[in-house]
């Protein structure tokens, strides 16, 4: 990474330790960083089977002074374009002041004896930019049972730009604790950056 700072470290030592494709992953990344400083990073190992294949995927998310940068690497298959076995990734850069919605469920057992502090075992982790929005209809209905008439649709739109889900028992409790650490560091960008903007 182009600073040296204890956060870029740690952020280059956490796609080390992901061991998927660190050299090819930390590249995307530090080009995608250039110049300016890490505030807050969060690396995301996911493995997934489908069928009788194994697939793995890593998401990197930073933060900087200005920007919101997202990195996912994917693993494929050799396939009819590709007689090897390849891998793609992208890295997408967005302003501060463009993100619409940071929004952090947890799931917490035992919830009557929950002490402040305890971590979560699950956390899923949405954050919106207006680059993806999905929306959802259904027919429009009203009260009554015998009627057939056409009352058109209805529906909500969501922005769900990238959702990311992590758990205590499939990530262990420290990618827990950086999902929240991360997920803070964005929240208070983001107010920052709409308070100044007044």
């Amino acid at each position: 990474m182009a600073k040296t700072g204890t956060t870029t470290q740690g952020l280059r030592a956490a796609i080390e330790r992901s061991g998927y494709y660190p050299a090819l992953v930390a590249e995307a990344v530090e080009a995608a960083v250039g110049t300016e400083a890490v505030s807050s990073y969060l690396v995301h190992q996911e493995t997934t089977f489908d069928s009788n294949e194994v697939r793995r995927h890593v998401t990197v998310l930073v933060l900087t002074g200005t920007r919101f940068i997202v990195s996912h690497t994917d693993e494929q298959n050799a396939d009819t374009s590709s007689p090897t076995p390849y891998a793609t990734t992208s890295t997408e850069s967005v302003k501060i002041g463009r993100i619409s919605s940071v929004v952090v469920s947890r799931v917490v057992a035992n919830p009557e004896k929950y002490v402040p502090g305890t971590l979560p075992r699950e956390v899923v982790l949405t954050i919106g930019w207006g680059a993806v929005a999905r929306l959802d209809l259904e027919p429009a209905a009203c009260g009554d049972p015998n009627c057939d008439a056409d009352h058109g649709y209805t529906g909500s739109s969501t922005a769900d730009d990238l959702s990311l889900r992590v758990s205590e028992a499939g990530d262990g409790p420290d990618t827990v604790k950086q999902t929240l650490v991360f997920a803070q560091a964005l929240s208070e960008a983001t107010a920052a950056t709409g308070s100044s903007a007044r």
